[in-house]
């Protein structure tokens, strides 16, 4: 039996993103490893009856020392479980895990980039320094012919090969992780003043404070709620403290609903769901989840939110940053239900034909097949 292990830099990453691909693969007849710092999710792994293989790494950490421990410890554990084929998520995952399988020889390699993020897309003193060191990372990460990179959009896709990180022949486009359409339903509209829903984790870079400043201008003239969902991420320094969570809540400007297990009894009672964030994502989750319950969407004009907006036809894109223009086309959105239907309808559409879980789980499995038979 082929085995397959996936690998992220947190076990919240896989459980809400690859739990789908994970029971699909074992459904295909793949036996399927969890690999993944420890954390609160892991005991359902268990409950869904997928091991789970602790890999300690630290995600904000760079001391040199650490970083390598973190390494060799991905090296034995590769070793270990005797894995055909690895795929892996997020920065640190991709680098490591590739050095890690040089090492061990073995397996092959699907690396999927979901997003540049801050080191990529930032033009900041630290950001621009990263850049320099994680490029050549890169570069050998995906230097072996039985390495595939994934990329959820295209733009993406581009400027890695432009910038000759990787080979075009090696890359893949699959848009996102994929939803569940038939868990994301659309729903009627609740009764009374719109409610607008923030969903993700409450960082800094997700644009949280340009929606709070956004709900200040639009309080001045408008009736409407603004809800959060999400927690704060202490090992990310772009982390919103709950003490600001609480501050802006008692200030009346935005409402804190916290983690929230099941997003599709969540969706039903919004009418409009934004995402502000600063940089660059792979395809945001949280707006095809929204999409698919036939919601509008508004969300930053930037790599990734671009794949799933439809300008004036699932939802509106703003300027990154710029909180007078995300008021605009939330209050836009509030003030027309009618628009607000027809948006929400495409929306669900656009998930129908490009973005279901069994669409991304087919694509992913094509993926492999190609690789596999490279590597073997």
């Amino acid at each position: 039996m082929t085995r397959i292990g996936l690998v992220a830099n947190t076990d919240w990453y896989l459980y809400n993103f690859r739990l789908g691909l994970a029971r699909y693969l074992r459904e295909q007849g793949f036996e399927v490893i969890l690999i993944s710092p420890p954390g609160k999710y892991t005991d359902s792994f268990a409950q869904e009856s997928f091991p789970w293989v602790e890999w300690r790494v630290g995600r904000q950490s760079l001391s040199p020392w650490g970083e390598l421990s973190a390494l060799r410890r991905l090296a034995r554990l590769y070793r270990q479980e005797t894995l055909d084929l690895v795929h892996q998520h997020t920065i640190k995952p991709v680098l490591y895990g590739s050095l890690a399988t040089r090492l061990v020889g073995s397996q092959a390699v699907v690396n999927s980039i979901t997003g540049r993020g801050y080191i990529f897309l930032s033009q900041e003193p630290k950001a621009l320094a990263l850049r320099q060191v994680v490029r050549p990372l890169y570069r050998l990460a995906f230097s072996r012919p039985d390495t595939a990179a994934i990329f959820e959009n295209e733009e993406d896709r581009s400027y890695f090969i432009t910038s000759k990180i990787v080979p075009a022949r090696r890359t893949w486009l699959i848009p996102g992780v994929g939803v569940d359409a038939e868990r994301y339903l659309p729903t009627p509209e609740p009764p009374g003043q719109p409610v607008i829903l923030f969903a993700s984790r409450m960082l800094w870079d997700k644009g949280v404070g340009v929606l709070v400043e956004a709900a200040r201008i639009l309080r001045q003239s408008t009736d409407l709620r603004v809800a959060l969902v999400g927690e704060p991420d202490p090992g990310n320094p772009a982390s919103i403290s709950p003490e600001q969570l609480r501050a802006w809540t008692a200030e009346g400007v935005v409402e804190w609903w916290g983690w929230q297990a099941d997003m599709s009894q969540i969706y039903p009672q919004v009418n409009i769901v934004t995402l502000p964030t600063q940089y660059g994502e792979g395809v945001p989750t949280v707006l095809l989840e929204a999409a698919a319950s036939g919601r509008p969407i508004v969300a930053s004009d930037i790599p990734g939110c671009r794949a799933v907006i439809h300008p004036e036809q699932n939802g509106l894109l703003v300027p990154p940053g710029d909180a007078h223009a995300l008021a605009q086309a939330l209050n836009r959105l509030a003030s027309d239900p009618d628009l607000r239907g027809r948006m929400g309808q495409a929306g669900r559409q656009i998930v129908l034909q490009k973005f279901t879980l069994s669409l991304v789980n087919q694509s992913t499995l094509n993926v492999y097949q190609d690789v596999l038979a490279h590597a073997h």
